[in-house]
């Protein structure tokens, strides 16, 4: 599938049992697609170009945020006459999501003054002030009872725990952070990660009632935390640095138990590294016979790649940093545990063509796989543990315990796999260019 259009943003649903639908925005349109077919089931036009769409928790809404503009737009797909329009004037818009309920719609204003809450239910406004400009400075529980707000004022950080249901404010306590870089919550909604700058390694972990549990640092020189992780299960908190390892932390005690380290050489004979390798597939002599576009079509798959179980040593590609820059290439900048809490996929940003995978109940290194190109995305299948990987090319690499595949995307012309989105049942996946997506079916 080849839409002629460039898409943005994607979000899959599933409305009821039997129908899963797909959701992007080309310019000013939003489009609504059957997941399976790829009909089309509804199209709306918004005021302006769409820069961001996102669901509601029921998938009964969506909301289109145009923030050139300020404004959001809400459609509703079981009444499709139904809009809302929500205009924050002056006061510009940055951001826009949807609160657990799927009934609030969070609304970030220019230079982070505030964020309002707008209902749609009784059409009430409420301000929620102060809130820090950090990439990740909300975080709701999973269950969607609570929301967890960074704040800075007077030059200092602080959280406020509020209760989505009146968004009645809860908790509010500082942080012993210099300058706080982000906020995640434990899958089970009892603790809350807090994360210092990159030039502090630093890590809190607060209660649902504010209390400290635990602070944690590996060391207080140089770059410290880049990205970390908790486990489906809230068991462990994995920790990726500067200095390329992955820390981990338990749940009883909140102390290291063991430290994943990323040399440039595997040398354990137990280790087993998958390494890509181009392959040229056998022309068929019928092929020459072939009409002008049949053939064509086929040169799709002249060069294809495959797997092979490299002997170790094996020396993996390292790209040396630049030093003098800002975001230095090196670190862990992507870690994610399988949804069955068993492995541990990782990304040292300084050996780009590599994923790491870790088996979680061992603590050790399970495999490694070498790709041609620089890693771009990696996400789990929510089912089982299926990791799925893109490296900007025209392939989408699968891997799981049984082993490796290479499947090439069936299309004309150039089609780079930048991103990728499992599909919440895990069946099918879209999969993201610049221009262009297209669904991939796993049977």
């Amino acid at each position: 599938f080849s839409p002629s259009f460039s898409i943005d943003h994607m979000a899959c649903k599933r409305t009821n049992p039997k129908v899963y639908i797909i959701a992007s925005c080309v310019q000013y349109r939003l489009i609504v697609r059957d997941v399976n077919s790829l009909q089309i089931l509804q199209l709306y036009t918004c005021l302006d170009q769409i820069q961001y769409i996102e669901w509601s928790s029921d998938s009964l809404f969506i909301l289109c945020a145009m923030y050139k503009r300020g404004i959001v737009q809400v459609w509703s797909l079981e009444q499709p006459d139904w809009h809302c329009k929500i205009d924050e004037g002056s006061a510009g818009l940055v951001a826009s999501c949807w609160s657990p309920d799927g009934r609030h719609i969070l609304n970030t204003t220019e230079f982070h003054l505030r964020i309002t809450v707008w209902s749609l239910c009784t059409k009430s406004v409420s301000y929620i002030k102060y809130p820090k400009a950090c990439q990740h400075g909300i975080a709701f529980t999973k269950d969607g009872r609570y929301m967890a707000l960074a704040e800075r004022r007077d030059c200092k950080d602080f959280i406020s725990l509020f209760v989505c249901s009146d968004w009645q404010l809860l908790r509010h306590f500082d942080t012993e952070t210099q300058d706080l870089a982000g906020i995640e919550w434990a899958p089970n909604g009892c603790v809350l990660a807090v994360w210092d700058t990159c030039l502090e390694y630093k890590i809190l972990l607060y209660s649902l009632d504010g209390r400290l549990l635990s602070t944690y640092s590996a060391y207080e020189w140089s770059l410290g935390i880049k990205s970390i992780a908790w486990s489906p299960s809230s068991q462990f908190l994995a920790i990726g640095s500067y200095d390329e390892k992955v820390r981990i932390l338990n749940h009883v005690t909140w102390k290291k138990i063991t430290e994943f380290e990323h040399p440039v050489t595997i040398a354990n004979p137990k280790i087993i590294v998958y390494k890509e390798v181009e392959k040229c597939p056998r022309v068929e002599t019928e092929s020459l016979a072939l009409p002008p576009a049949k053939a064509q079509a086929s040169s799709l798959f002249r060069i294809q790649s495959k797997y092979d179980i490299s002997q170790v040593p094996v020396s993996l590609q390292c790209v040396k940093p630049v030093a003098d820059r800002a975001n230095p290439r090196i670190g862990i900048g992507m870690l994610a545990f399988s949804p069955d809490n068993c492995f541990l996929a990782t990304k040292n940003d300084n050996i780009p063509n590599a994923i790491w995978i870790w088996d979680v109940q061992k603590l050790k290194l399970f495999v490694v796989l070498e790709q041609l190109y620089a890693v771009q995305f990696f996400q789990w299948d929510p089912c089982q543990p299926r990791l799925a990987i893109c490296t900007g090319n025209s392939k989408v690499y699968l891997w799981s315990p049984a082993g490796c595949v290479s499947v090439q995307v069936p299309m004309e012309g150039d089609f780079q796999v930048l991103s990728l989105c499992w599909h919440s049942n895990g069946d099918s996946m879209a999969l993201l260019s610049k221009d262009h997506f297209c669904m991939c079916y796993l049977e």
